[in-house]
C-alpha cells in the first residue's frame, strides 16, 4: 500500500493530486520553488519543502534534490503530474534505484514514446496508421527540402523530443523550411537536449482527437473514450471536450481499439493518452503518445465518473483494473477551457499581481486553479492559471453553461484569455462542432484584426 506521496510538480496539477490523496487518506509532500512559496498547493500538502530558486533547472527539474527530499520524508511513491519530469525516463530510473515507486509507466516505455521518431516506428509495428513522413531524423535542411518536395507542401517540421508546440512549425516552401529547420533544431536542443528533427505531411482541416488509456501490470488495458482537443493556439490546446462532436460511433470504436492494441504492444502500464489527427473523412493517424496524465483529463473524468489520478495510484500499488471495457460508459458532455495569464490578442504571457479573483460556482462547474487572490503570476512557468470545466446532459447544454461560467470568472490585475474564450464559446462554428485545428486561425484571429 502507498501511504505517502511526493508530488514532483506545481500549480493546479499538484493541488489536483493532493485532493485525491486526501480522499484515499494518503499523506502528501509538496516541493516548491522560491517563486511558489505562497502558492495554494504548498499549504494543501501535509509537508512541503523548498527546492530552490525559480528557474526550473534549479527547482522542478532538479532530480537529485527531489529524490533527496523524497528519501528524507520517507515517501512510498512520487507522482510527477504533467510537464517537467513526468516523461523523463532518467527520473523514473532514479526513483526505482532509490526504492521509490514512480507513478507512471516504465522508463523504457517513456524513452521510446518520448522520441517521436521511435514512437512512429512503434505505432507502425503495431499496425496503427501514422501520418506520411520521414522514418528517421532529418540531418540537414537540404535533406529536408528533398523530402518535402517528394511528399509536397505544406509539411510539419517537428522536434523528435519536443512537446507543448516547442520545435514544431508548419512550413509552406523551401525558403521557409531552410529558416525553420535550423531555428527549431536549435530551440529543441535548448529545451530538450535533443535537436533531432523529423517531418510529416501537414493535414489541413484536421481534428486533434485523443484516446485516454488505463493499463495495469497484468496486461489489462481499457480506454475511457476520446477527447476533442482541436482548438489550439501556438500548437497548444485551449478548449477540450468529451466526447468529440465529430466522431461516428464506428470511428470511436476503431480509434479506441487501435489505442488499446498499441498500449498492449508496448507493454504499457498506468494512465496514458494516444493522440490522433483525424481528417474530414474520419481517417485517423497517430500523432504522439503522452505517457502521463493530461492537462485535459477532467473532461474524461466528468463523463465517465473515473478518477484518473486514483487509478494511477491503484496501478502503482499493483492492483488490477477494477473495470472492464464493457463496464465503462459515457454520460453527458463536458468541456474544459484553459485560463491563461496572457494577452487574448497577441497570446503573449501577462505576469503580474492578481488583485481580484472570483470563480464561477454551480453544481456542474468544476474549477482546477493554481492561484488565489493577491497571488503573483511569475514569468518563470507556463502562464496557465486555471481550468474551468463544465458538464451538461448534452453538448448544447454544456456550451450554455460554459458561456455563463465565463461571464462570472473574474481575474483582475493581469490580462487573461477569458475574452478570447468567450468569443470562441459564442461562435457559430464552435456551436456547430466545426472545431478543426485551424479554428483560431480561421475564426478567432480575423475577429481581432477587424476590431
Amino acid at each position: 500500500m502507498i501511504t505517502k506521496i511526493l508530488i514532483a510538480n506545481r500549480g493546479e496539477i499538484a493541488a489536483r493530486v493532493i485532493r485525491t490523496c486526501q480522499k484515499l487518506s494518503i499523506k502528501t509532500v509538496a516541493v516548491y520553488s522560491e517563486a511558489d512559496q505562497k502558492a495554494p498547493f504548498v499549504s494543501m500538502a501535509d509537508e512541503s519543502f523548498l527546492l530552490g530558486p525559480p528557474r526550473v533547472q534549479d527547482s522542478y527539474l532538479n532530480i537529485e534534490k527531489i529524490i533527496s527530499i523524497a528519501e528524507e520524508s520517507n515517501v512510498d511513491a512520487i507522482h510527477p503530474g504533467y510537464g517537467f519530469l513526468s516523461e523523463n525516463g532518467a527520473f523514473a530510473e532514479k526513483c526505482e534505484e532509490a526504492g521509490i515507486r514512480f507513478i507512471g509507466p516504465s522508463a523504457k516505455v517513456m524513452e521510446k514514446m518520448g522520441s517521436k521518431i521511435a514512437a512512429r516506428k512503434a505505432m507502425q509495428e503495431a499496425d496503427v496508421p501514422v501520418v506520411p513522413g520521414t522514418d528517421g531524423a532529418v540531418k540537414s535542411s537540404d535533406e529536408a527540402i528533398e523530402f518535402a518536395r517528394e511528399i509536397g507542401y505544406p509539411i510539419m517540421l517537428k522536434a523528435s523530443a519536443g512537446g507543448g508546440g516547442i520545435g514544431m512549425q508548419a512550413v509552406q516552401s523551401d525558403e521557409e523550411l531552410i529558416k525553420a529547420f535550423e531555428s527549431n533544431a536549435k530551440r529543441a536542443k535548448t529545451f530538450f537536449g535533443d535537436g533531432a528533427m523529423f517531418m510529416e505531411k501537414k493535414l489541413d482541416f484536421a481534428r486533434h482527437i485523443e484516446i485516454q488509456l488505463l493499463a495495469d501490470n497484468y496486461g489489462n488495458v481499457i480506454h475511457l473514450f476520446e477527447r476533442e482537443c482541436s482548438i489550439q493556439r501556438r500548437n497548444q490546446k485551449v478548449i477540450e471536450e468529451a466526447p468529440s462532436p465529430f466522431l461516428s460511433g464506428q470511428t470511436r470504436k476503431q480509434m479506441g481499439e487501435a489505442a488499446v492494441t498499441a498500449a498492449k504492444a508496448l507493454g504499457y502500464t498506468g494512465a496514458g493518452t494516444i493522440e490522433f489527427l483525424v481528417d474530414d473523412q474520419e481517417n485517423f493517424y497517430f500523432l504522439e503518445m503522452n505517457t502521463r496524465i493530461q492537462v485535459e483529463h477532467p473532461v474524461t473524468e466528468e463523463i465517465t465518473g473515473v478518477d484518473i489520478v486514483e487509478q494511477q495510484i491503484f496501478i502503482a500499488e499493483g492492483k488490477e483494473l477494477s473495470s472492464s471495457q464493457s463496464e465503462v460508459n459515457m454520460n453527458g458532455h463536458a468541456i474544459e477551457a484553459r485560463i491563461y495569464a496572457e494577452d487574448p490578442e497577441t497570446f503573449f504571457p501577462s505576469p503580474g499581481h492578481i488583485s481580484a479573483f472570483q470563480l464561477p460556482e454551480g453544481e456542474y462547474i468544476r474549477n482546477e486553479v493554481a492561484v488565489a487572490q493577491n497571488d503573483d503570476v511569475t514569468p518563470f512557468y507556463d502562464p496557465m492559471i486555471g481550468k474551468l470545466i463544465v458538464k451538461g446532459s448534452n453538448r448544447r447544454e454544456a456550451i450554455s453553461m460554459l458561456k455563463e461560467a465565463l461571464l462570472t470568472y473574474k481575474v483582475e490585475g493581469i490580462k487573461t484569455n477569458i475574452p478570447m474564450l468567450q468569443k470562441i464559446a459564442g461562435h457559430e462554428a464552435f456551436e456547430s462542432g466545426n472545431t478543426t485545428t485551424a479554428f483560431i486561425e480561421n475564426y478567432y484571429l480575423p475577429i481581432t484584426k477587424t476590431k
